[in-house]
């Protein structure tokens, strides 16, 4: 599957797509369609990253502007994850169905970590990528970084409501916690979806 990822990204950055637009849907259709947890936001964080540097020498864009219009596009995508994650324990909250303090805690700092896993994945694609990509993803992260990221400041308003960080998410209470933040991001998928075959046919 992670190949897919791949193969679909570089193709799209053949074509001459919108990139970012592109990148953002291919990220969050890979991610509406796997289990809501932290390895599987960096597969395909990985995936997808290792297609645009695939594609990005021949793009008609550059090779920085290339990745840098892909990594937005990602950073838009797991912004959703984040929000569909605070929406889905703002439910479980409300809800109070013997949710104890530690395991809110839990799934808010699982949270905020999707942002660490973005920029670790992407430096770590960027250190095996070849001598033409490497410096220009490098260089299109540390300027990313040093802007911050939309996923960041989605997790810094998630940590401000909540208030809180921690450990893990474990056990059932994760299991849970999963199933419904990805029923909310499919969601949010499917609204986009629609939107643009709106768009089309109008």
């Amino acid at each position: 599957m992670s190949e897919d990822i791949r193969d679909a990204t570089s193709e799209s950055v053949r074509q001459g797509k919108d990139i970012r637009q592109s990148v953002h849907e291919l990220t969050l259709e890979a991610l509406k369609s796997r289990r809501f947890d932290r390895e599987a936001i960096r597969d395909v964080v990985r995936a997808v990253t290792e297609g645009l540097t695939h594609a990005a020498p021949g793009s008609r864009l550059g090779v920085r502007q290339t990745l840098a219009e892909g990594f937005r596009g990602m950073d838009q995508a797991l912004t959703a994850s984040v929000r569909a994650g605070q929406e889905a324990l703002r439910q479980m909250v409300a809800a109070g169905r013997g949710l104890s303090e530690n395991e809110v805690r839990q799934a808010a700092a699982g949270l905020r970590k999707i942002e660490e896993d973005f920029v670790a994945t992407v430096r770590e694609v960027a250190h095996s990528a070849n001598e033409r990509v490497r410096p220009e993803l490098t260089e299109v992260l540390r300027q990313a970084l040093h802007a911050g990221t939309e996923t960041g400041r989605q997790s810094a308003r998630l940590m401000a409501e909540f208030a809180l960080g921690g450990l893990e998410l474990a056990g059932e209470f994760g299991a849970r916690f999963a199933q419904l933040a990805g029923g909310v991001l499919a969601g949010m998928a499917d609204a986009l979806d629609k939107r643009d075959r709106g768009k089309t046919g109008s």
